[in-house]
């Protein structure tokens, strides 16, 4: 009776959940009908990936293509900076509903609201608890900067969602670890403790950083540092079961067979996703090789060989790229939206305005009272990690570090606030975790504080409330412009 209700629970939660996000991500996707800042690439590639099988050169088509006329392609191929795996889910979209706004838009908008449904479920099993798991969902689902992302067709809202994916594979690999180290007693086996056996959630995980990297290379910063922790954790695991030979367990047994994994694997599922270039002549740079005897890494097959060509020449694109623009962000203030990316902005004439300008406008940032108070549940978990050896809330900040410190050394470089929807639902179940804490205090075991409790009620509506208030300016709804001028908080905004 308990389980059953306990699963009724959760069902009722992850099913709220759901429909919050979606509505949220899916209403009026098709609005507007433009190509919204990157949207110019990676539709327009998607596209060309349904048509030629490659990602053709485009000439200047001056918004023609928002209105369906594809004629500007070219069979040229296209210089592209960017994997695959995330034009291909845009194209999927467009493929089953069409070559419009909603079809180039609905693969982001699934996959966002997809994302939500795992942090919250994840945070459930985390925090051995329904509500907060529910906290979780919540939190993620009114985000500004992840509905932004989502409802718009670039690549980092697919980035998120696998990395998202792939740490909650690693935690259900976990769980499986502990259960079968909970049913061997140190007193029963040897020193090294039991054998695992294929760890097969983690080589799922592995699979799902391949296609993170597939999406963008900033998947290789998850990759690295959630393999990293969750071998830790490992250690940590079997130490705590009372296996005499732990450390060197957890290197023969867990560490090296992981690395080897990491190494086939991911390379693997990578190239992989480049089947379509291989397949095809008129892909950039594919006859490089046959063009250019003797030249690159000549052990390589001459397909590999123009692949390899193709991506140092994609590192040095990105290495050197440092084009001003106006909403370019240092990623120091990622954390507190410091500088969002303006998307979309358009003065109209509308009735609905009484006689006002109106506009409709796009803005990436975040709900400022998720990210700020986010921002200080960080520094909890570093304070709880530092101080009384608490790991949970350092494991769950571990995304937010892995998305936003490697940014650091390439400052110089053009680099967006928008980047940081990668860093949006760990920072989301780092805040979770420190509600609960604050909310269910260690002095009370557990229990609820009844005033702490009421302030946390009283925090979410006010998150509620702050989303309703910034909804409009995260879908481009006409508004007059003194609307839009009050959610200026920041004059960096």
């Amino acid at each position: 009776m308990i389980v059953t209700l306990w699963r009724w629970r959760a069902t009722v939660m992850a099913s709220a959940v759901t429909l919050l996000a979606a509505i949220l991500r899916f209403a009026d996707l098709a609005h507007p009908r433009a190509l919204v800042f990157d949207e110019v690439y990676y539709v327009r590639g998607a596209y060309s990936l349904l048509t030629l099988g490659y990602e053709g050169n485009w000439g200047d088509d001056e918004g023609r293509f928002a209105q369906g006329d594809f004629s500007d392609l070219e069979t040229e191929g296209d210089y592209v900076v960017h994997p695959m795996v995330g034009k291909l889910l845009i194209a999927a979209g467009m493929k089953v509903f069409g070559n419009g706004p909603f079809g180039w838009r609905f693969a982001g908008a699934f996959v966002g609201t997809a994302t939500v449904v795992i942090v919250a479920l994840l945070m459930r099993r985390i925090l051995r608890s329904t509500l907060w798991g529910g906290v979780a969902g919540v939190l993620l689902a009114v985000d500004g900067l992840h509905i932004v992302m989502s409802r718009t067709a670039i690549l980092d809202v697919f980035l998120t969602f696998f990395v998202v994916a792939g740490f909650a594979l690693l935690w259900l690999d976990r769980w499986r670890a502990q259960r079968i180290y909970a049913a061997h007693p140190a007193d029963t086996v040897g020193g090294f403790g039991p054998r695992m056996g294929i760890r097969w959630w983690r080589l799922a995980a592995l699979v799902t950083f391949g296609l993170a990297t597939g999406v963008k290379w900033s998947g290789l910063y998850f990759a690295a540092a959630f393999m990293v922790l969750f071998v830790l954790l490992d250690a940590a695991d079997r130490k705590a079961a009372g296996y005499r030979h732990w450390l060197s367990a957890t290197a023969l047994r867990s560490a090296l067979p992981g690395l080897a994994a990491t190494l086939v694997i991911l390379p693997t599922v990578y190239i992989a996703q480049w089947a379509n270039w291989f397949a095809t002549t008129g892909s950039y740079g594919r006859q490089w090789a046959e063009n250019n005897p003797g030249e690159g890494v000549t052990w390589l097959p001459a397909a590999l060989r123009s692949l390899w060509n193709y991506h140092v020449s994609i590192y040095n694109f990105h290495k050197g790229l440092s084009t001003p623009h106006p909403w370019e962000s240092h990623p120091s203030g990622w954390i507190i939206q410091f500088r969002p990316t303006s998307f979309y902005f358009e003065r109209i004439q509308d009735a609905r305005c009484l006689g006002d300008t109106c506009v409709q406008a796009i803005t990436s940032v975040g709900n400022p009272l998720i990210w700020w108070v986010g921002l200080a549940a960080l520094a909890l978990a570093i304070w709880r990690f530092v101080v009384h050896k608490d790991r949970l809330g350092i494991v769950l900040a571990v995304g937010t570090f892995a998305s936003w410190l490697p940014w650091i050394p390439f400052a110089q470089r053009t680099i967006f606030t928008f980047y940081a929807v990668t860093m949006a639902p760990f920072v989301v179940m780092t805040l979770t975790w420190g509600l609960q804490k604050f909310a269910q205090p260690e002095a009370l075991e557990g229990r609820f504080s009844r005033r702490r409790g009421l302030a946390v009620g009283w925090f979410l509506v006010a998150v509620i409330a702050v989303s309703a208030f910034f909804y409009p300016v995260w879908t481009g709804q006409s508004i007059p412009e003194w609307y839009r001028t009050i959610h200026v908080w920041l004059p960096t905004w």
